[in-house]
C-alpha cells in the first residue's frame, strides 16, 4: 500500500475560498465561479489597457523597460547618468527578478499580438522569427537587455508586467465582487437562457 497521499490540486485553494464564499452569501456555487471567471478576466482587462494608455500617455514605458530590465553599464550610457540605488538594488532584487520575467513574457505576447493584428508597428499576418517558445525567450530576453524594446511595444510590456504584478489584488477584487456580480448579472442571464430553453 502506498502512504502518500494524491497532490493537491492547485486551484484547491480557490475552490475552498469559493465554497466558504458561497456558504457565507447564500450565492449558488456554479454562478459564483462563472462570476469570479469573468471578474478575473475583466481586472486584466481593464487594467491593462489603462496601464498601456497611461504608459503611452505619460511617456514612460521606454524608460522602465530600460531602468529595470538593463545592466548598470548599459542604463548609465543609455540616460548618460548614474543610475540610481534603487533602481540598482530593485533590479537585483527578487521583485526585480520577477518584473524582468513578466517583461519578456509582455515582450512575446505584444509580438504576438503586433504581428496577428497589424499593431504596435508590426506588419499584419507576419510571421515571428522563431516559432518555437524557448527561441521566442530567448530572443525576446535579449531585446530587452539591449534595449531594443521602444514606442508602443515597451508600453504594451510595462503594462503587462504591472497587471501580472498586481495578481493577488485582482484576485481580492475578483473574490469580494462575485457575489454581488453573481446576483446582478450572472443569474439574471441564466435564468433567461433557462427560460429560453424550457420553451
Amino acid at each position: 500500500m502506498s502512504g502518500t497521499s494524491p497532490k493537491p490540486s492547485k486551484f484547491a485553494p480557490y475552490k475552498e475560498a469559493l465554497a466558504a464564499l458561497s456558504k457565507r452569501t447564500r450565492t449558488p456555487l456554479p454562478s459564483l465561479v462563472v462570476s469570479f471567471a469573468v471578474l478575473h478576466e475583466l481586472t486584466a482587462i481593464l487594467p491593462l489597457v489603462g496601464f498601456f494608455y497611461g504608459a503611452r500617455t505619460l511617456g514612460v514605458g521606454e524608460k522602465l523597460v530600460r531602468a529595470v530590465a538593463q545592466p548598470e553599464s548599459t542604463v548609465a550610457d543609455a540616460q548618460s547618468e548614474a543610475p540610481s540605488a534603487f533602481v540598482s538594488r530593485l533590479r537585483d532584487s527578487w521583485a526585480g527578478e520577477r518584473f524582468q520575467e513578466w517583461m519578456v513574457e509582455g515582450e512575446i505576447r505584444a509580438e504576438r499580438v503586433g504581428r496577428r493584428y497589424g499593431w504596435f508597428g508590426f506588419e499584419k499576418g507576419s510571421k515571428m522569427d522563431n516559432a518555437t517558445p524557448e527561441g521566442q525567450s530567448v530572443q525576446a530576453a535579449s531585446a530587452l537587455v539591449s534595449g531594443r524594446i521602444a514606442g508602443d511595444v515597451a508600453n504594451a510590456v510595462v503594462a503587462y508586467a504591472l497587471t501580472k504584478a498586481f495578481l493577488p489584488v485582482r484576485i481580492g477584487i475578483s473574490l469580494w465582487m462575485a457575489p454581488a456580480f453573481s446576483r446582478a448579472f450572472v443569474r439574471p442571464i441564466g435564468s433567461a437562457f433557462a427560460r429560453i430553453f424550457r420553451r
